[in-house]
């Protein structure tokens, strides 16, 4: 992968001479070594001029409004799910069924040849207890997308009461294994050549999972569209930070607890009333659902200050340092196995 790494002065020259082009360094520390004081990604900051720079997404709301968009309302949705990986441990599936998980995404592959140690038990376990479950695949920038898809497809069983299967894409600025610097269109290039060999093989559109850097960098606002979005925000109400963009699931909470499992898992919610699950899973799995059992919402536990900002490079000053210095920093997602920060 010679040929994708670029030295620290052509990223620059093309940083100047192409304001459109968006880098995603996949290596190094949290900001672009060639000017300390601009962030890796051009939109990972704070917006401080709109004039100058319209397509910024930092804020898909005016600023003095964030505080009516918490993630909390995560609560105000009706069927709730969750996501796991190895690092869930040893699950036990009928628990999970009966505290009133409605669905389940299981980490399956990563990158060329890396499958999650926990996953053929998760897939079968879920699937006895009645969980509907689909499987996901962690992209690695430095392997070729058929390399990845022929992975995923090797693991994961075509079952055609699966939800549909998942593209993880996020960045990976701590590997130490690739060096590669994703460019927006190279990036879509290759989600796109993904995308179509999941579909080619399952019969299924997939999913696309995104972190918020990955999308304000390289999705933003449009891109991939024809495909549902499954979008994690676990400080903010998609809205915030995803603007009008429609959403099929949010992954609201990377710290959560659910009966049958061990420590913290990450917790979603489908973009839909009760109805609209039922008939999504049907034509999806063909699977029939029961009602949702009636009940008032609870509110999220978490306070103002337990939810976990979702880019380091977002916040602002102090509070960017106690990030990066705070010892009880967030419980890294599931989706992610090695970055300290990210899981």
């Amino acid at each position: 992968m010679s040929s994708l790494n670029f030295s620290v002065s052509r990223l620059t020259a093309l940083a100047c001479v192409a304001a459109s082009v968006v880098t995603l360094a996949a290596c190094g520390s949290s900001y672009d070594p060639s000017y300390a004081k601009r962030p890796r990604f051009a939109t990972s900051a704070p917006l401080v001029n709109a004039k100058k720079d319209p397509t910024f997404l930092a804020y898909a709301v005016p600023e003095s409004d964030l505080h009516l968009f918490p993630a909390t309302r995560s609560a105000e949705f009706a069927i709730h799910g969750i996501d796991v990986s190895k690092y869930q441990g040893d699950i036990d599936w009928e628990q999970v069924k009966e505290s009133g998980v409605s669905f389940a995404f299981i980490k399956a592959t990563e990158g060329g040849d890396k499958a999650d140690s926990k996953f053929q038990y998760n897939w079968a376990a879920s699937k006895a207890a009645g969980v509907p479950r689909g499987a996901y695949h962690f992209v690695y920038w430095c392997r070729q997308p058929h390399e990845e898809i022929a992975n995923f497809a090797s693991v994961v069983p075509n079952e055609p009461d699966a939800l549909p299967p998942v593209l993880d894409v996020e960045p990976t600025p701590e590997s130490k294994s690739c060096k590669r610097t994703l460019y927006r269109e190279e990036a879509i290039r290759d989600m796109r050549l993904m995308l179509e060999a999941m579909e080619r093989h399952y019969g299924k559109k997939p999913i696309i999972y995104s972190s918020v850097d990955f999308y304000q960098a390289i999705l933003q606002p449009d891109a991939l569209s024809e495909y549902p979005i499954w979008v994690r925000s676990t400080k903010y109400h998609p809205k915030v930070r995803y603007g009008d963009r429609k959403w099929t699931f949010w992954q609201y909470r990377s710290d959560g607890r659910v009966p049958g499992i061990v420590g913290a898992v990450d917790q979603n919610t489908f973009n839909g009333s009760d109805e609209h699950w039922r008939s999504w899973l049907a034509a999806q799995t063909g699977l029939h659902a029961s009602p949702a059992v009636a009940h008032k919402p609870v509110a999220d536990d978490r306070s103002a200050n337990k939810l976990i900002e979702d880019d380091p490079a977002m916040l602002k000053g102090a509070d960017k340092g106690a990030y990066e210095k705070d010892g009880g920093a967030p419980t890294p997602p599931a989706a992610v196995e090695n970055p300290p920060n990210k899981g």
